[in-house]
């Protein structure tokens, strides 16, 4: 089960190489088809070498889907706050900050490979690594933007009542539309017709949210 914590004290770049693997093959064959065999053919190491740091599949899919997730929020997190600490003109720094934001996606591509091959068979999956993943991954992203959206609100710029909500909203009309036509970087989409998808949706966010009077 991926509640078994079994990972041992093994040579760390041992490990990495399992990680690395893994996260190709179950983003290549989805999580059913992919194999320990596969996985192990992959990392150049033995079927024991895999169960000396991983209890078994279900907490190898776990740890690989997790800390993409990790990686993937931290370096948002870098974006979030490069672009949102400080606000010059907000219209401008939203949509530059979409557009980094979706950029980020390409960066990580076995990642994002692997949160499709999750939302293609989700009722596949084990519910406890679906529930653990969902917790880390897509359905908490705006959590991390709303404190940004909080302080630029508090600096009157924007007129907003639920932070989490109006992050919600600036994530859907941005990067998830962008995402869902990419699938996720997979099909990417000229650089042009991003822009416009995301400066239509922050504009479309800005109709709602901009304070009637703004402070400069």
């Amino acid at each position: 089960m991926a509640g078994r914590l079994h990972e041992s004290s093994g040579r760390p770049e041992k490990r990495r190489a399992i990680v690395q693997a893994a996260r190709k093959m179950f983003g290549q064959d989805g999580y059913s088809r992919a194999s320990v065999d596969s996985i192990a053919a992959e990392a150049g190491v033995s079927k024991r070498t895999i169960y000396n740091h991983f209890a078994d599949k279900e907490q190898l899919f776990l740890t690989v889907a997790l800390e993409g997730a990790e990686e993937v929020t931290a370096a948002i997190a870098q974006i979030m706050d490069r672009h949102l600490r400080k606000i010059v003109d907000l219209e401008q720094d939203l949509i530059e900050f979409s557009l980094d934001r979706v950029a980020a996606v390409t960066a990580f591509p076995d990642h994002f490979a692997l949160v499709r091959a999750i939302e293609a068979e989700a009722t596949r999956i084990p519910p406890l690594i679906l529930k653990a993943w969902t917790e880390a991954g897509p359905q908490t992203a705006h959590l991390r933007l709303a404190p940004y959206l909080s302080r630029i609100a508090d600096r009157g710029l924007l007129d907003i009542d639920d932070a989490d909500l109006a992050a919600a909203h600036l994530t859907l009309l941005t990067i998830t539309d962008v995402n869902q036509q990419t699938f996720y970087g997979a099909v990417p989409l000229p650089r042009e017709e991003i822009t416009k998808i995301v400066t239509t949706g922050v504009r479309a966010f800005l109709r709602v949210y901009a304070a009637s009077t703004k402070l400069s």
